[in-house]
């Protein structure tokens, strides 16, 4: 259920900056970023700076391959509004709509190297189950990626998990595609600050 909070929970100067966002890109501001304004002193300025860095901190992971996973990590979610919202971005940050969809429907189908493949296995199998073994990492390592690009790829993972499921606890409504393209852009721009 939608907290009305959300919707008009905020002080007077974040009201006018949404008001501007929604001027300037002729789009909502996306409920993503409503959460973060809602109580940044408790979650937002926190969620801010992990989701950044996870995103786009320093890594041997490219800024498609992570908005990749956050899709992916979504998908196997079956939360919408962050299924939307990062395919859109990896699609952008790819320019390869086709082959993030075929890797978001059948990784082991899709046009992707060996390292990004089995770390989406094995995020998924972490994201379905909860927990990973020694057996579902040692093809990730086979496959050349390293242990800083797991550790990298399990961030994303862990705030992509959370973003979800707050998604669907908050009812994040959707947006138009046009909405998510913009969006898409922004992140590509901006990052998650």
């Amino acid at each position: 259920m939608r907290p009305d909070i959300l919707n008009h929970g905020y002080p007077r100067r974040t009201k006018m900056l949404f008001a501007l966002i929604r001027l300037m890109s002729r789009h909502p501001v996306p409920d993503a970023a409503r959460l973060v304004f809602y109580r940044p002193d408790f979650y937002g300025d926190r969620a801010k700076t992990v989701t950044h860095e996870a995103m786009r901190g320093p890594s041997a992971w490219s800024v498609a391959d992570r908005e990749l996973m956050a899709a992916f990590v979504s998908t196997v979610n079956r939360n919408t509004f962050c299924i939307n919202a990062h395919t859109a971005t990896a699609a952008r940050a790819f320019q390869d709509p086709r082959m993030v969809q075929q890797a978001l429907d059948d990784p082991d189908a899709a046009d992707i190297g060996d390292g990004l493949r089995a770390t989406l296995r094995m995020l998924g199998t972490l994201t379905r189950e909860g927990t990973v073994s020694p057996d579902d990492m040692r093809p990730v390592l086979a496959a050349g990626v390293t242990p800083q690009q797991v550790e990298d790829a399990l961030a994303v993972c862990a705030v992509f998990n959370t973003t979800n499921r707050l998604a669907d606890a908050f009812g994040f409504e959707l947006l138009t595609p046009e909405g998510f393209e913009a969006g898409a852009g922004y992140l590509l721009k901006r990052g998650y600050r």
